[in-house]
């Protein structure tokens, strides 16, 4: 039997998990004329799929699984750490690096023009693949009594392969496959070419940083930058990103 059970329930939305699947019911507003209600919770809910599946082309997003009620998202459910909760737990380095990560996904949706609009470390899933260690590889190599000749000396040849060390590009290609930042909740991105809206993109998280993450928010947002800086249009955005905070402090005097 499939086990059904609600992880969020907002003004907007329910988040209901349904076995291996995410399932997001967009609330019916009784002060609103049915007709109208439907109207926009159908044009929301398009709106929102069609994000989600342009972002999981370009960065680990769940891909919606395709249905026919228009006022519902399904999709696969992640099995990782929500950030806002897990990211304080770990070691600085691997905070940095998860960052890192999460500046190279932003770059990468805004290289196709895509707004988040609720970049905060609540919306984002932690999944790291524990990869075989060479100790257990070795020992899946063992000689057995079934071992033909030729087995002995392939499986020996693979021990001198595991011994020799990894080129650096091997390296740096299996950690990127290690670390996944998967993004979710795209019910208030949008598509947008202007550098004002990526900014503020920008600009969303780092408030989500400094409230959530304040022992280490500026480390860990300038390692954000990092991952963000070889976006083609990066120095325009940061640039606008600094007249977005000067309005902000403007605005709280």
């Amino acid at each position: 039997m499939t086990v059904t059970k609600i992880l969020q329930q907002g003004a907007e939305a329910k988040i209901i998990q349904e076995g291996d699947l995410i399932i997001k019911d967009r609330i019916k507003k009784s002060y609103r004329i049915k007709e109208l209600d439907e109207k926009i919770r159908k044009g929301r809910t398009k709106s929102e799929t069609k994000l989600l599946e342009k972002a999981s082309q370009i960065i680990d997003v769940p891909k919606p699984v395709p249905i026919k009620e228009f006022n519902i998202i399904k999709m696969p459910f992640i099995q990782g750490k929500k950030l806002s909760e897990d990211l304080d737990s770990f070691p600085l380095e691997k905070q940095k690096e998860i960052c890192r990560k999460i500046g190279e996904n932003i770059a990468k949706l805004h290289d196709k023009d895509i707004i988040h609009g609720d970049l905060t470390t609540s919306n984002m899933i932690f999944v790291e693949n524990q990869e075989t260690n060479s100790a257990s590889q070795m020992n899946d190599l063992t000689v057995n009594k079934h071992n033909t000749k030729e087995d002995v000396i392939l499986t020996k040849d693979k021990r001198r392969n595991l011994a020799e060390p990894v080129s650096e590009q091997h390296q740096s290609a299996s950690d990127s496959e290690r670390i996944k930042i998967f993004f979710i909740d795209f019910g208030l991105g949008f598509i947008s070419r202007k550098f004002e809206d990526k900014a503020v993109d920008l600009h969303l998280l780092k408030q989500a940083l400094e409230a959530r993450h304040f022992k280490q928010w500026e480390v860990l947002f300038e390692e954000v930058l990092s991952g963000y800086k070889p976006y083609k249009d990066s120095a325009k955005v940061l640039e606008r990103l600094k007249a977005v905070e000067k309005r902000g402090r403007y605005k709280e005097h």
